[in-house]
Formats: C-alpha cells, sequence, structure tokens
C-alpha cells in the first residue's frame, strides 16, 4: 500500500479536498486580475474605463484558452500516464506543453500589438472607450505569455501532486498585482496605465515560479529532451485539452458578440452604448467569482478521474463525479442567492454611476444569471469526460452553452426584444446546458464498467 499513488488508495472525499481546495484558491486569485483592475479603474477612472477593461477581455480569455488547452490536456495526458505506469511518456507530455504554452504566448503578443486598433474595433469598442482600451492593452499584451505560462503551468503542477504549489504561485502573483494596483492606480494616478503594468508584473512574478516548480518535480525529471515539441505528445495533449480550450473559445466569441450587441441594443435604448458594455464586464467578472469555485472543483476532480479510470478503478471515478457535483451544487444555490439578493450592493463596489447604470445592471444581474444554481453541471461534466479520455465528448458539451445555446439567443432574442433579449439568452442557455449534462453523464454511467 505505501508504494501505491495515493490518488489510487486514499478515500475519494479526502483526495477532492486536497486538489480542489486549492485550485479554487488558485482560480479565485486569477480572477482577483480582473476584479482588482476593475475595482481601482472604477473607482479612479469610471465608467468608461470600466467598458474599456471589458472590451479587452476577450484577449485575456484568448489567452486563458491556450492554457487550458495545454494545461488541462498535458495534465491529463501526464495523470493518465502515470496510472498506467508510463512514466517515460508522463515526463514528455509536460515538457512538449510547457514549450507549446510559451511560443503560442509569444505569437498572441506579437499578433496582439501588431493589429491591436482593428482587435478592440473588432471586440466592440465604441469611440468613446477605444483610447482607454489601447492604453490598457498595449501594456498587458505583454504579459500573454506570462499569463498563459502561470494559468497552465498550474495545472501541470497540480498533476505533478503539488497542488499548494500552484495556489502559492497564482496568490503570489495577485498580492503583488492588488499593492502595484492601489500604489499605481490610486496614489500616482495613473490610471489605466498603471493598472495594465500592475497586472503584468504579478504575472510575470507567478510564472517565475512555475518556471522554478519545473526545474524541481516531485514524480518526474524533466530535461531539456522533454521540451523538444513532438506531434505525438503535442497531438494527445490537444486532443484532451480540446473541452476546456473550446468552452473559453467559445465564451470569447461570445464575449464579442456580447458586446457588440449591447453596443448596437444600447444605443437604440435609454442606457446608451458604454452602460450596458461596462455593466456586463463587471457582472461577468464577478460571476467569475462564482465561477472560479465550480471550475477549481473540476480541476481537482481531474487528476482523481484521470489516474483511476487508467487503473481501472471505475467506481472510485463515479464517486468522484459525484462528489464533485454534490458540492458543485451546493455552492451554486449559495451563488444564485447572492446574485437575486445583493446586486446593488455589489456593482456598487466598482464605482458610482448614474440611475440608468444601476437600473441596467441590476436587471442583468437577476435575470441574466437567473439559472445560476444549475451552473455547475456543464463545466465539471465536460472536464470529467476530458478527464476519462473522451475529449469528443468533452468538447461537445464544453461548447452546448456558449456557442449551441447562448450564442444564438444573443442573436435572436435582441431582434423581437431589444436589448433585454441579452438578458433573457442567459437562463435559457444555461438550464438547456444543464439538462444536456445530466443526460451524458447518466448514459455514460449506464456502461458496464461503471456498474
Amino acid at each position: 500500500m505505501k508504494n501505491e499513488n495515493p490518488l489510487g488508495v486514499e478515500p475519494v472525499s479526502k483526495l477532492l479536498r486536497k486538489f480542489a481546495i486549492p485550485s479554487i484558491i488558485a482560480m479565485l486569485v486569477s480572477a482577483l486580475y480582473n476584479i482588482v483592475d476593475q475595482f481601482f479603474i472604477g473607482r479612479n477612472v469610471g465608467e468608461l474605463g470600466n467598458a474599456a477593461t471589458n472590451i479587452a477581455f476577450p484577449l485575456s480569455t484568448s489567452c486563458v484558452a491556450i492554457a487550458l488547452l495545454f494545461g488541462i490536456g498535458g495534465a491529463a495526458a501526464f495523470n493518465i500516464s502515470m496510472g498506467k505506469g508510463e512514466k517515460k511518456e508522463a515526463a514528455y507530455y509536460m515538457g512538449n506543453a510547457i514549450t507549446m504554452m510559451v511560443g503560442c504566448g509569444v505569437v498572441l503578443c506579437v499578433f496582439t500589438e501588431c493589429f491591436l486598433t482593428p482587435l478592440l474595433i473588432f471586440c466592440g469598442s465604441p469611440d468613446n472607450v477605444l483610447e482607454y482600451a489601447k492604453t490598457y492593452t498595449k501594456i498587458t499584451a505583454i504579459g500573454f505569455p506570462f499569463l498563459i505560462l502561470s494559468t497552465g503551468g498550474g495545472n501541470l503542477i497540480r498533476a505533478d501532486g503539488s497542488p499548494k504549489f500552484t495556489m502559492i504561485c497564482n496568490m503570489t502573483g495577485a498580492v503583488i498585482n492588488t499593492i502595484l494596483d492601489y500604489l499605481f492606480v490610486s496614489r500616482l494616478g495613473w490610471g489605466m496605465t498603471g493598472a495594465a503594468v500592475a497586472t503584468i508584473i504579478g504575472q510575470m512574478i507567478a510564472a517565475g515560479m512555475a518556471v522554478y516548480y519545473f526545474c524541481h518535480c516531485k514524480t518526474i525529471s524533466l530535461e531539456k529532451c522533454h521540451l523538444k515539441p513532438q506531434k505525438q505528445y503535442i497531438g494527445r495533449v490537444t486532443t484532451l485539452g480540446m473541452a476546456p480550450c473550446s468552452n473559453q473559445v467559445a465564451m470569447m466569441a461570445v464575449q464579442i458578440v456580447m458586446n457588440k450587441t449591447l453596443k448596437y441594443y444600447g444605443g437604440m435604448s435609454s442606457y446608451g452604448e458604454s452602460i450596458p458594455i461596462a455593466c456586463s464586464g463587471i457582472i461577468a467578472k464577478v460571476n467569475m467569482i462564482y465561477m472560479s469555485f465550480i471550475i477549481g472543483i473540476s480541476q481537482g476532480l481531474q487528476p482523481i478521474v484521470s489516474f483511476n479510470y487508467g487503473a481501472k478503478k471505475f467506481q472510485r471515478v463515479k464517486k468522484a463525479y459525484g462528489q464533485a457535483v454534490l458540492v458543485g451544487g451546493i455552492l451554486s444555490v449559495g451563488a444564485f442567492l447572492v446574485f437575486q439578493m445583493l446586486p446593488r450592493q455589489i456593482i456598487g463596489l466598482f464605482g458610482e454611476g448614474s440611475d440608468a447604470y444601476y437600473k441596467f445592471a441590476i436587471s442583468y444581474f437577476r435575470v441574466f444569471l437567473f439559472f445560476t444554481f444549475l451552473n455547475a453541471l456543464q463545466p465539471i461534466s465536460s472536464n470529467f469526460f476530458t478527464a476519462i479520455g473522451k475529449p469528443i465528448k468533452g468538447v461537445f458539451l464544453a461548447l452546448t452553452r456558449q456557442t449551441l445555446f447562448l450564442l444564438p439567443l444573443i442573436l435572436i432574442l435582441p431582434l423581437f426584444m431589444g436589448i433585454d433579449g441579452v438578458l433573457y439568452a442567459g437562463p435559457i442557455a444555461d438550464a438547456t446546458a444543464g439538462v444536456v449534462s445530466v443526460f451524458m453523464v447518466w448514459k455514460e454511467f449506464r456502461h458496464s464498467e461503471f456498474k
């Protein structure tokens, strides 16, 4: 028993706490990068600054998509290989994932700097917001490789059995970002520039800590040969990471379409172009706090499920999924109550606004996020399929809410309901995605190995 991997023998509830809690904290800290910027910008720059961070948000989402593609994909491949006793193969999966994260981050940084203005206009920037968005994004783009490495690398570090280090890594970067935001924005008055500089400094430090860990891994020894890109390893990693990546890409597409829709229909309403964009950006980032718990649970579930599936311990796989959904469901009900009861208080934390500003924000909270209590099902289930080596199902489930349901509804409902159609698109998509998730997992558990 002493020589067995703890993932295969320790109680599932203990393992889920061990891996999920640090993962949740890491996700919360990661969310703070955007929340903290929004807080200081809202209080020191104002409504247009808030709108600018929302315009830039799809580019940050693209970084997270790359990080999850190679981070979760690499972690799943790593754990499945370790579960099968293939330690040599596991090292190549981790090394190739690290190389691809850094390389893609550099490419995305250069692309953004070269096409900054067209990209921000494409993301839906109104004319009065564009300069704020350009100032912020031109600097934060420098941090893209570091953001990708620290975010995706955290999944690899967690897979290596060090979830606490992932938490410490992200927490350190976020705390530094918060301190520097206060100094640069509130005290020195650097505005959007100060917020952007604070962000990339925090990301660089977090990435540096991840690099240090990779030089001292717990279960393997990474060498230069493991970092050399090889087709078979990259292919397996990208296949397993496609589900969470697809979900982020879908989120990015929805954010861009959402910004453009809010700008168009907001201009036709009493709210104007910038108020809906500013409000939706703030609320999306507040919702990220709740989603950090859910995604953290799903990421904590991944090494447990991957290892035990590879070791053919299917009842432990089933038990782990059930406990993750139960905890996620309880947290989702709590988030629903907060969003319904305290929308005015939450939005007030991010600076003052007009009566129209608060009216739209409160409606957005209560309507768009009405089915929050179901929103644990889709991300946990999607990551579950990826973790057991069934990425096609994982990708499909990852795309249900954003691409199959929410995106068409954002385009169709406003034709009949105006800007209110955007609000009602959210709960319809959430409810439908929840139903599909339950059906797919129920069907998977009917297979013989789970009985």
